[in-house]
């Protein structure tokens, strides 16, 4: 294989806690007005008396509401704050930042209006209760930094509820983005992905979702381990998630931990706050695909995984091959909404996954294995692929 050179590594950019608190004040978002306010008319158009005739004709028909109001374009940003980022359960206030910069997110690389929604509960019930209430305020739903195993039920369950695209960015988002990147280092390598045995580090909700996407994509030889080893249909401490994880993957019915699962393994993807040794990566297959994508420390770092792997990538920006949630996510709501989709199905998420790959064209590379998340090619490929599918699926 051929080395990194030091001139692919895109230089770590400094940032100083000034400069990082400065660019938070006040928050990150605003409310800007499309229709001008600057005269008597244009109030009596805008607000009353005009605004009671919409409000009269929304009321005889409430599609009206589609073309009169923001609704069918608005995504909310819903969190309880109990799994942000690496920071873990730091509630839903401390929360806000991250969900307004996920709105900021939406707005600039979708085009698409965006609110953080932070809820001060972590019930279930009351979550989606919540949102039921809310409904004729949006016109689809971004799950964010839930903690697992409880975003799984509130996933399905909102879903279920609403009759709305509804998706856990942290799972779907991540998983097809994984998966982007693993099309890409195959096809780099001119491998079949089918073939590719993969160990997916942490059964949490990227985890879950980046096997599910994996195994929906036709690998096979899915493995994936927890903070006590490999999920294996002979253990006894699984949750019912697992479980049903355990009966689709590890068709070789291995056990044990990393050391097991990794010995002649393909691929690594790491979604964990785990660790793992560099003498046990070391015995992982030829040509081996790595991707340590726990921010901000990798599982392994890059420097040493790049002593055996063919292709690494992570989660950071400092190092080539970013895996990166907003590769996704703007553009998988963008389509959902041009198409009116009603949810978003797995199709629709594989449809996205081949279209952020379709992106680097010839720029494919093993340090180009997905597009940069700034590229603005990205979010209109993705949209364009996911509302065909969404047609294609009967789900428009």
């Amino acid at each position: 294989m051929s080395p990194v050179s030091e001139a692919s590594v895109t230089p770590k950019v400094e940032i100083t806690d000034e400069e990082i608190f400065a660019g938070h004040i006040g928050g990150k978002l605003s409310v800007e007005t499309t229709a001008p306010l600057d005269s008597q008319r244009a109030l009596s158009i805008a607000y009353t008396p005009g605004v009671a005739q919409v409000s009269r004709a929304i009321h005889a028909d409430e599609t009206l509401a589609d073309r009169y109001t923001w609704t069918n374009r608005l995504v909310v940003v819903v969190s309880d704050g109990s799994a942000v980022l690496g920071l873990g359960d730091i509630g839903p206030r401390a929360s806000l930042p991250v969900m307004e910069g996920k709105s900021a997110l939406f707005k600039n690389f979708a085009g698409l209006n965006s609110i953080p929604l932070v809820l001060d509960t972590k019930d279930p019930d009351e979550i989606v209760e919540t949102l039921v209430r809310l409904r004729p305020s949006f016109g689809a739903v971004n799950l964010e930094d839930i903690s697992a195993p409880r975003c799984f039920e509130i996933e399905r369950r909102v879903i279920e509820a609403l009759d709305c695209p509804v998706m856990h960015d942290d799972q779907h988002g991540t998983a097809i983005v994984a998966l982007a990147a693993l099309r890409g280092a195959a096809k780099v390598q001119n491998r079949e992905i089918t073939a590719l045995r993969v160990v997916i580090s942490g059964a949490g909700a990227a985890g879950v979702a980046c096997a599910n996407i994996l195994l929906a994509a036709g690998i096979a030889d899915v493995t994936v381990l927890d903070s006590k080893g490999i999920v294996s249909s002979d253990r006894e401490d699984l949750n019912e998630i697992k479980v049903d994880l355990a009966s689709r993957t590890n068709p070789a019915g291995r056990s044990g931990g990393l050391v097991e699962a990794l010995d002649g393994a393909d691929v690594f993807l790491g979604v964990s706050a785990g660790t793992v040794p560099e003498e046990i990566i070391a015995t992982m297959a030829p040509e081996s695909i790595i991707f340590a994508m726990s921010n901000p420390d990798p599982e392994i770092h890059p420097d040493i995984a790049r002593k055996y792997a063919a292709i690494v990538a992570t989660g950071r920006s400092d190092f080539p091959n970013q895996i990166n949630n907003v590769l996704a996510f703007p553009g998988v709501f963008k389509g959902a909404l041009d198409a009116g989709a009603r949810r978003i199905t797995e199709g629709m998420k594989l449809a996205a996954a081949e279209a952020i790959l379709s992106v680097v064209g010839d720029e494919l590379s093993v340090d180009m294995i997905v597009p940069s998340p700034l590229d603005p090619r990205v979010a209109p490929a993705v949209a364009a692929a996911v509302a065909q599918a969404a047609k294609d699926e009967g789900v428009a």
